[in-house]
């Protein structure tokens, strides 16, 4: 795979999405143009796999006479090893190319009953397998019969044709098994819905920069990872980003939780699209909060939860384990330290965890105040506190930050302070702020070294931190004012004597002006 085939793919993605959506809003468009490439993705998939178990037989797949003994007889075989492998099946005559042809014909070219049923058959063909969970209600929300696709059937149709057309044309690279041109032009899609997604992209999508600087943190010393968890994964990229910096076979299993439904669907999608084997991830689609799936610790703990967002706060929490040692819940409009509390509760004594919080978290007080005070005083959990440019999520300018913490810490005595929010540290890209490559670097690099830097980072000591109380408003810490150059009074006055004297001059030179053309001089 070269970087120009990479890009090739994505603009002719981008390119089919933006054309054929017609008038529907664009975070509409996505669930059907992601799940149709999912859909192609999974026919390409299961038929390369036929294909090579068929091989020793000289048998093609897509060749295979369905409703025939010998041809069925063959079908059952190749379906119980995919189950196993894949964990889904697909006939020769559901395959995308397939449907696809039949949509680009002149004439009789209705495909949409056939669609809707293959989709559903995708499902079915899981049930009673390990695979189940995994596909269940995958498809739920690509409504063929709705009238955003068009007003009347044949509208539908015809719409719904020209997308499998076009995507038909392009090659995915399945057989290169290295290749995850797929799964990054995937992923490139999901970001360039949620630059336009405006509020609601923050529920599915986490800025790469910003991921990546979360991954390379929790990954750093380690090749392998036993296992990483976000409680809420979003459409999982954030997941599949650390997996990217130790290899994406090196990491044990990938764990996650998300409230919306349709976001879920986006996550178990673009697990499978990278590679992702159905028995090594475990998503779930539910309240992280109110009612947690997992029960394991992870070595790896990351998270973008929602900023500030309201909870229940019940009392009943006061005896759940994730909290009950703390004294007091996080204030039920803002949920900020119940997710902190909570990925602390599922990380592994030898794990890292970082969590994107709003600014507020740093230094608000009441419950929120206690609870800094025992994460640190007490527990010693937080290493490091990282400062993000404002405007840098899409749907909100605010400015944020990157906590970072450890139950096992290399360096209990200090915790380092970042302050990357500064304007020579990112870069203004039309109304967005976007971290570059190298302002990336220096971050983690920074973290890496724990090292202090004039107006850029610094390692305070606990007693530091116990004399501001345990606020944690990073201008306490790290210092970013700008000490201005000195002013000669003395050359300024001159210099306004000057520009009196050359005025006197022009005010005469006016004068004598009106005076030869007639006119009143001005007041």
């Amino acid at each position: 795979m070269t970087e120009a085939q990479k890009r090739e793919l994505e603009k002719a993605l981008w390119g089919i999405a933006n054309d054929l959506r017609g008038k529907m809003d664009a975070d509409e468009f996505r669930d059907y143009i992601l799940g149709f490439i999912f859909y192609k993705y999974l026919s390409e998939r299961i038929n390369l796999y036929a294909d090579g178990i068929l091989e020793p037989d000289d048998i093609r797949f897509a060749d295979i006479q369905e409703g025939t003994p010998e041809g069925d007889e063959v079908l059952e075989a190749v379906r119980s090893e995919a189950i196993d492998e894949l964990g889904y099946f697909l006939k020769p005559s559901e395959l995308f190319a397939s449907i696809a042809d039949r949509g680009s014909r002149k004439g009789n070219n209705f495909i949409l009953d056939d669609l809707a049923r293959i989709l559903e058959n995708i499902q079915k063909s899981t049930m009673g397998s390990a695979s189940e969970e995994d596909f269940n209600h995958l498809f739920e929300d690509m409504d063929l019969n709705s009238t955003k696709l068009g007003r009347q059937v044949s509208d539908r149709n015809d719409l719904v044709a020209k997308i499998l057309t076009h995507l038909n044309r392009l090659d995915f690279h399945l057989h290169d098994a290295d290749s995850d041109l797929l799964g990054d032009a995937y992923e490139y899609l999901i970001g360039k819905f949620a630059s336009g997604a405006g509020k609601k992209a923050g529920e599915f999508y986490t800025p790469q920069q910003v991921s990546t600087i979360l991954a390379r943190i929790v990954t750093i010393g380690k090749t392998r990872l036993q296992s990483v968890y976000d409680p809420t994964c979003g459409s999982g990229s954030l997941l599949l980003r650390v997996a990217r910096e130790v290899g994406m076979r090196q990491v044990g299993g990938f764990f996650g939780q998300e409230l919306n439904r349709t976001t879920y669907n986006l996550a178990r999608m673009n697990m499978i699209l990278h590679g992702v084997h159905y028995r090594k991830f475990d998503l779930k689609q539910e309240d992280t909060l109110e009612r947690p799936q997992h029960d394991g610790k992870f070595e790896a703990v990351v998270a973008n939860p929602p900023f500030s967002a309201n909870w229940s706060a019940n009392p009943h929490f006061s005896t759940d384990d994730r909290f009950s040692t703390y004294g007091r819940l996080a204030p039920s409009s803002k949920a900020d330290f119940a997710f902190v509390l909570h990925m602390i509760h599922h990380l592994a004594d030898n794990g890292t965890m970082a969590v994107i919080l709003p600014h507020g978290a740093l230094f608000r007080g009441g419950a929120e105040g206690e609870i800094r005070k025992i994460l640190i005083a007490e527990r010693n959990y937080l290493d490091a506190v990282i400062g993000l440019p404002a405007n840098i999520f899409y749907g909100t300018s605010i400015p944020t930050c990157v906590l970072v913490f450890k139950k096992c810490r290399e360096n209990p005595d200090d915790i380092l302070f970042i302050d990357a929010s500064g304007s020579e540290h990112f870069e203004k890209v039309k109304n967005q702020n976007i971290l570059r490559d190298e302002d990336i670097a220096k971050i983690v690099e920074t973290y890496r070294a724990r090292t202090g830097e004039d107006r850029y980072s610094h390692v305070a000591p606990m007693n530091e931190i116990s004399a501001n109380d345990y606020n944690l408003n990073i201008p306490r810490y790290v210092d970013t004012f700008h000490v201005e150059d000195e002013i000669d009074l003395e050359a300024v006055l001159a210099e306004l004597k000057s520009v009196d004297v050359e005025l006197t001059d022009v005010d005469a030179k006016f004068a004598t002006y009106c005076a030869e053309l007639g006119l009143e001089l001005p007041s």
